[in-house]
């Protein structure tokens, strides 16, 4: 089975969980289960992400599946970081909406995978929380597309309510598979109990087709040649979600009614519908507390008392206090915080900056074993490394010597240099010092020998 895993945009509604590098499919809060094995370097502790899970779903319904995850180049690192460097990424050059992004990741699927046109492929979002029955139901609607039942086989997830979130697929029946009539955009409530009194599906974003139908739909709205130039001209493209660009106007459409599980968790309060444990992290609730969660990233403990309804949430990028209703509306109050991002995850492990100064920067850095960062130089700061666990190896301006905690290493600015962690890891605080302190001040280079 083919699959592709949409990896959207930076979730700001679960800040300060989620920003604009670390995004919601990335915070770990669901409990791992006793079998789960480790897919990725960083995939440590009681707790899995949005992205872990999903991935270790479709490999436990299909060992064999073809995962290729569609994103921004920002969310690279951290795919890598969690599910590690065998799964596959399409790399979106800049934000332009579902129909590019598809398009892009079909010619990938074609051109770089090398995968038959004639091969089926599964389209769906990256964060939804599901059950295994969800994957059983990817892999049927996958064989249902490479059967050749229609050109596009959409999933409908049967309504629990009359949702004003949600688009609607009208079905012209009410059987499990059916042709589509038409679709309805997101409506008010009342509305929405129109269209599931009369059988209307909710529209999740999870279709099928065959590679052959989407890249001569791509041919035909886009002008280029194959992969590499589709990915040159990306930023060039207009912005047009797949449901305009194409849905709405196939004719030979089916849709697969899904009974099981399905949530969004865009939000704290859905969010934590689905944590199993009102915890995560240093947190204690008194007896008195009633509907209270709380996720802790920070290394203080946290105590609520007396608490009702309520989200508590605390990263390095702040604190969030919250009444669970009311946390939907948090999205203007996140977009006018303009802060230094707090903490990312990399390809080669993670740094979370613990202050900053008016000419400085301190950053504790986490290497994963076996990786590095990329040798470079910075042209307006200097640095110096101290190792506080593990060992490895630095290479500075060519020079390469063995590291242990208490080493300290100063590179000085334009000095070109990298750390390299043992087979245990390593960690090491960073201080930098400079007074134009910026990620923008990063000149890579080839290793050198």
């Amino acid at each position: 089975m083919n699959i592709v895993l949409l990896s959207g945009g930076s979730g700001k509604r679960l800040w300060p969980l989620s920003n604009d590098i670390r995004s919601k499919q990335f915070i770990k809060t669901f409990r791992k289960p006793d079998h789960a094995v480790p897919m990725g370097t960083e995939y440590a502790g009681d707790y899995e992400s949005m992205v872990q899970r999903i991935y270790r779903q479709i490999r436990t319904v299909d060992a064999d599946a073809t995962v290729t995850i569609a994103t921004s180049k920002s969310q690279v690192s951290a795919i890598h970081n969690q599910l590690g460097t065998d799964v596959g990424v399409s790399v979106e050059p800049c934000r332009r909406d579902t129909f590019p992004a598809i398009a892009l990741a079909t010619a990938y699927l074609h051109d770089v995978q090398g995968i038959s046109p004639d091969e089926a492929v599964v389209v769906c979002p990256v964060d939804p929380y599901v059950n295994d029955d969800y994957f059983e139901a990817l892999r049927e609607l996958w064989e249902l597309a490479q059967a050749g039942t229609a050109n596009l086989v959409l999933m409908g997830i049967d309504p629990t309510y009359p949702s004003e979130k949600y688009g609607y697929i009208i079905p012209t029946s009410k059987d499990r598979v059916s042709k589509v009539d038409t679709f309805r955009e997101k409506p008010d409530a009342a509305t929405a109990q129109k269209y599931i009194d009369a059988g209307g599906l909710w529209n999740g974003g999870v279709f099928a087709y065959k590679l052959r139908y989407v890249l001569e739909r791509a041919h035909e709205l886009i002008d280029f040649t194959d992969y590499e130039d589709l990915f040159a001209r990306y930023d060039t493209l207009t912005k047009i979600s797949f449901d305009y660009a194409v849905a709405e106007h196939e004719k030979d459409i089916a849709v697969l009614r899904f009974a099981g599980e399905w949530k969004d968790l865009g939000t704290w309060n859905t969010l934590t519908e689905a944590m199993e444990e009102a915890t995560v992290g240093d947190a204690r609730l008194d007896e008195t507390c009633e509907n209270v969660h709380v996720i802790n990233e920070l290394g203080v403990p946290i105590l609520v008392m007396g608490g009702r309804d309520m989200v508590v949430s605390a990263s390095p990028e702040g604190i969030l206090v919250s009444d669970k209703e009311q946390s939907s509306y948090i999205k203007p109050y996140v977009d006018a915080i303009d802060r230094q991002i707090m903490f990312a995850e990399k390809s080669w492990g993670s740094y979370r900056v613990l202050d900053v100064g008016e000419s400085s920067m301190t950053v504790k850095v986490t290497l994963n074993p076996g990786h590095g960062m990329n040798y470079h130089s910075h042209e307006r700061r200097d640095e110096v490394w101290t190792v506080i666990s593990g060992e490895g190896r630095t290479i500075v301006n060519g020079m390469e010597q063995p590291v242990r905690p208490g080493d300290v290493i100063t590179m000085a600015a334009g000095c070109r240099h990298t750390v390299i962690a043992g087979s245990g890891g390593l960690q090491m605080i960073e201080v930098q010092l400079g007074t134009d302190i910026s990620v923008s001040d990063k000149k890579k280079y080839d290793m050198p020998g």
